[in-house]
């Protein structure tokens, strides 16, 4: 399912080249750093355990559907502090997660060029969007501290991310789309 909705993005993506937003990393190279980055967040899963717990911390829809009415540079904005708020949630202490060091790192990489590509297409630094990261900061407090970063913890994170993973990119879709 995930990768047909990708094909879908892609087709619209490579559609639109003439969309308002014109951004060429955007349009050429988004869609195969998010799938890249999909596909090493399941490979990750792959590797640990299962979990039902959920800590209380949930997943901020509202925030998503918000920013999905906004402009298309408060939409990269948006992109670009959740790809960053990911990266520095994983730099906590990893060593107890179930996967694979390697693995975590190509992760990271591809974040990080995700985030690096998106800044490139917008203009200005805004203030990041405090909601956002509170959330990020409630992940780190109520998940992993509280559960001494446990393999459960992380996986239970890995599944958040996954999920911000696949809204980010429905994101970015609307913005090729536009």
């Amino acid at each position: 399912m995930l990768k047909g909705m990708f094909f879908v993005c892609l087709s619209l993506s490579l559609w639109t080249a003439g969309s308002s937003l014109s951004c060429r990393w955007m349009q050429h190279k988004f869609q195969q750093f998010s799938k890249h980055s999909l596909d090493l967040i399941d490979t990750m899963a792959n590797n640990s355990t299962n979990t039902t717990v959920d800590a209380g911390v949930g997943f901020p829809y509202r925030l998503y559907t918000k920013t999905s009415k906004a402009s298309a540079e408060d939409r990269l904005h948006f992109l670009v502090q959740i790809l960053k708020e990911m990266v520095v949630l994983f730099e906590e202490d990893t060593s107890n997660a179930s996967w694979e060091e390697n693995i975590e790192e190509n992760f990271l990489q591809f974040l990080t060029r995700q985030e690096q590509g998106l800044r490139s297409c917008i203009g200005t630094h805004k203030k990041e969007n405090r909601k956002l990261h509170r959330y990020f900061q409630r992940l780190s407090s109520h998940v992993l501290k509280k559960m001494d970063h446990s393999a459960e913890a992380w996986e239970l994170i890995r599944n958040k991310m996954k999920t911000h993973l696949v809204r980010a990119d429905l994101l970015a879709c609307s913005l090729l789309t536009n």
